[in-house]
C-alpha cells in the first residue's frame, strides 16, 4: 500500500459516527430522476455525444461547477486516443482523508497501483476518472456528491468518446460507501459497482432496483465491520433476484481470501462477495498479515477487473445500419407523420412497419430519417414538438441514446417523450425533463 496514504486507510471512530449520522440526517430530501423499470440485458454499445469528434478534455486535473461550488476531479485518458472508439468509463472514488490524486497516482506503489490497481490491467481501453470529495470525504449531504458524478459525466460524455452502457464505479472505505450510494441512486447509469471495506456512509436514495455488485471486505476489519459490508451486498442480493445464501469465507488466521459468486441472479446482473483474512485495506495480500501491503501484488486488481469486464467490449463490431425506435409505454415506433420528408414535419408514434420514415441511422450524435435529421427548434421549451429538418450538424440536432433507454437532446438535455403517456396511433412527440418513465424509453427495434 502507499505510505503517503497510510494515515488515511484507519478512520478513527469518532469519526466513522459523524460520518453516519450527518449521512442519516441529510440526505432525506435528495430526490433523483424517477427510476427506470431496469432491462433485462444492457445494450451492446451506447456511443456518448462526444464520439466522432476531437477530444475537448486532456488529461489531469478539471474542475467544474456543481450544487453553486467549484469542485475537482482527474481525468486520465488512454494513450492513442481514437475519437471514434467508445471507452469504457471508471470512476475510481477516494477513502476518507484521501485525494483524487492519490488514486490517480497509485502513491508510492505507482501506476501499477493506479485506480485500485485497475488501470495497469486496462492496456488503453479505458477512461478513468479520480473525483475529489469535500472535506476529503463523501458525506453527500442533500445528494452533492450524486450531482457531482452527474456533471461529470456529462461534461466528459460530451467531450469524449464513451461507451454508456460501460460505466463502473469503486472505491475504498467512504469512497466504497459512495459507490454504494451509486448503485441506490443510478442503477441505469452505472453498470457495475465495487466496494471495498465500504459501509452505508454516503447514503442509499432509491436503492430497489439491481446493479451488479461486487463487495470486498476483510474478516479482522476494526473500522468498518465486515457485518456492514454484507449488508450492502445483500441489498443486492435481493435486488437481483439471487439466490439467498452465506457464501464461505475464510478462517481467521489463514490469511487467504474467498470468492464467491451467487447463483440465481438475473441475466446481467450478478453479485460476488470476496472476503478475506486481513483488516481494512483495498489491497490484501494472501500470506500477509499486514494492510499496508504493496498494492499492485493483490489478488483484488485482477478480481475486479474481470468482474467489470464480463459485460461485454467496448467495441462489440458493427451495428445494424438502420433501426426503429419503439416506445415502452406505447410498443409503437416513433414516426414521422404522413411519410412527409418536408422540413418541419412533426413526429409522432405509430403502428411499427418497415417503412423509411420509421427507419433511423446513427450519424455521430445525429438520427437521421427520410434523408432529414431530427430536429428540436433551437432552445426549445419543454412541451416542443419533435420534426426533422435538414441535417445542419447544429447541438439541436444531437441526441444522446442513454443506456436508461432515454434520448435526451444535447442542447436543451429534454428527452424524448410521448405527450400525456399516451399510446394511441398519431399521439405527439414531443421533449420534457428526464423522468425515465415508460413513455420516455424507446427500444430499437
Amino acid at each position: 500500500m502507499r505510505r503517503n496514504s497510510r494515515r488515511c486507510l484507519w478512520w478513527k471512530p469518532l469519526a466513522v459516527t459523524a460520518t453516519l449520522a450527518l449521512t442519516a440526517a441529510g440526505l432525506t430530501g435528495f430526490a433523483p430522476p424517477a427510476p427506470a423499470a431496469a432491462h433485462a440485458n444492457i445494450a451492446a454499445l451506447a456511443p456518448s455525444s462526444g464520439c466522432g469528434k476531437a477530444p475537448a478534455l486532456t488529461s489531469g486535473a478539471r474542475t467544474i461547477q456543481t450544487s453553486g461550488k467549484t469542485r475537482g476531479y482527474v481525468l486520465r485518458i488512454p494513450d492513442n486516443y481514437d475519437m471514434n472508439r467508445p471507452y469504457r468509463l471508471i470512476f475510481g472514488f477516494h477513502w476518507n482523508g484521501g485525494t483524487a490524486a492519490d488514486v490517480d497516482s497509485g502513491g508510492t506503489s505507482g501506476y501499477p497501483w493506479s485506480y485500485y490497481g485497475l488501470r495497469a490491467l486496462s492496456a488503453n481501453s479505458t477512461i478513468f476518472v479520480a473525483p475529489q470529495g469535500l472535506n476529503n470525504g463523501w458525506a453527500n449531504s442533500g445528494g452533492e456528491d450524486i450531482t457531482f458524478v452527474d456533471a461529470m459525466l456529462a461534461q466528459i460524455e460530451a467531450a469524449l468518446c464513451v461507451d454508456t452502457s460501460q460505466r463502473f464505479a469503486g472505491g475504498f472505505s467512504y469512497g466504497g460507501g459512495m459507490s454504494y450510494a451509486l448503485a441506490c441512486a443510478r442503477p441505469t447509469v452505472f453498470r457495475a459497482v465495487a466496494v471495498y471495506a465500504g459501509g452505508q456512509l454516503s447514503g442509499c436514495t432509491g436503492g430497489t432496483q439491481p446493479v451488479a455488485y461486487i463487495g470486498l471486505h476483510g474478516l479482522r476489519d476494526p473500522v468498518l465491520n465486515i457485518s456492514q459490508g454484507r449488508s450492502l451486498r445483500d441489498r443486492f442480493v435481493r435486488n437481483n433476484g439471487c439466490t439467498p445464501q452465506n457464501p464461505p469465507e475464510p478462517a481467521q488466521g489463514s490469511l487467504t481470501h474467498t470468492v464467491t459468486t451467487y447463483t440465481g441472479c438475473r441475466s446481467g446482473y450478478p453479485v460476488t462477495w470476496a472476503a478475506f483474512d486481513a483488516g481494512h485495506t483495498p489491497g490484501p495480500v494472501d500470506g500477509s498479515a499486514g494492510d499496508f501491503e504493496p498494492g499492485e501484488r493483490s489478488w483484488t486488481r485482477t478480481v475486479v477487473w474481470n468482474f467489470f469486464t464480463q459485460f461485454g467490449t467496448s467495441d462489440p463490431g458493427p451495428q445494424p445500419t438502420t433501426f426503429r425506435l419503439r416506445s415502452d409505454a406505447a410498443g409503437r415506433c416513433l414516426d414521422v407523420s404522413g411519410a412527409n420528408s418536408a422540413n418541419g414535419t412533426v413526429t409522432q408514434i405509430w403502428d411499427c412497419h418497415a417503412n423509411s420514415n420509421q427507419q433511423f441511422s446513427r450519424n455521430g450524435g445525429e438520427l437521421r430519417v427520410t434523408g432529414k435529421c431530427l430536429d428540436l427548434a433551437p432552445n426549445a421549451a419543454a412541451g416542443t414538438r419533435v420534426q426533422i429538418w435538414d441535417c445542419n450538424g447544429g447541438t439541436n440536432q444531437q441526441w444522446n441514446l442513454n443506456d436508461s433507454g432515454t434520448i435526451s437532446n444535447a442542447q436543451t438535455g429534454l428527452c424524448l417523450d410521448v405527450n400525456g403517456a399516451a399510446t394511441a396511433n398519431g399521439t405527439a412527440v414531443v421533449v420534457w425533463g428526464c423522468h425515465t418513465g415508460a413513455n420516455q424509453r424507446w427500444s430499437r427495434a
